[in-house]
């Protein structure tokens, strides 16, 4: 059977109407879903991902499949298989995420799929000149991107890389960019508290509110 119409079939089965409502709401009723927990719905894909690593190739028609369907659980379907297979990812294989990126837009795919690019970026330093060409992409979701995928890297943080693409986007007055840039700020607070206290007094003038009051949180 079809992989995509096989995954559709196990979801179907397992479907909880009435979460999924709440699950809907939740996304602010942007997206249609099965109602799967995250837990129930891994286990459902697990051992098919387990299959997918041995191939060593990544699908990516069975991945457009996915991305297309209504249902949100197959657009988190896509992400957990990028990340499972980010050993077989190359720079080149980003414009292809890239078209993933641009549909069906919210912050949960997006806040998902930043990882998945900053682990490529940790290999190819191809990725910073692209991230910081997207830090000024006329798309915000682009350029939320941009900004956190240098999530969680400690001290493997590019700081000149991380200051530029955040300055980019100062004077932007859109809630998801200035929250951004706070929680960039605020996650590598947690390795260098002293570089960002210095970031923050060197640009409290240009920065959003929002943004200096999620970089203070641990500082």
């Amino acid at each position: 059977m079809d992989k995509y119409l096989e995954i559709r079939a196990m979801f179907e089965n397992r479907e909880d109407k009435e979460n999924a409502l709440v699950m809907a709401k939740y996304m602010r009723n942007k997206f249609k879903f099965y109602g799967l927990p995250t837990p129930k719905r891994k286990e459902i894909y697990k051992s098919f991902l387990k299959d997918e690593k041995k191939n060593k190739i990544i699908d990516w028609d069975f991945l457009d499949k996915c991305y297309e369907d209504e249902h949100r659980e197959f657009q988190y379907l896509v992400c957990d298989y990028l990340n499972a297979m980010i050993k077989y990812l190359t720079y080149e294989d980003i414009f292809k995420i890239k078209k993933y990126l641009k549909s069906k837009q919210w912050w949960d795919t997006i806040d998902f799929l930043d990882k998945v690019i900053g682990k490529i970026g940790l290999r190819d330093n191809r990725v910073d000149d692209l991230m910081l060409k997207w830090s000024k992409d006329e798309d915000f979701w682009i350029r939320r991107l941009a900004i956190d995928h240098q999530l969680c890297r400690k001290e493997k943080t590019k700081i000149e890389l991380l200051e530029q693409i955040i300055v980019n986007n100062f004077g932007s007055d859109e809630f998801f960019i200035n929250k951004a840039i706070g929680w960039s700020l605020r996650d590598y607070s947690k390795t260098n508290p002293d570089w960002v206290r210095n970031f923050i007094s060197k640009y409290e003038g240009k920065m959003d509110k929002l943004s200096i009051k999620e970089a203070s949180k641990y500082i």
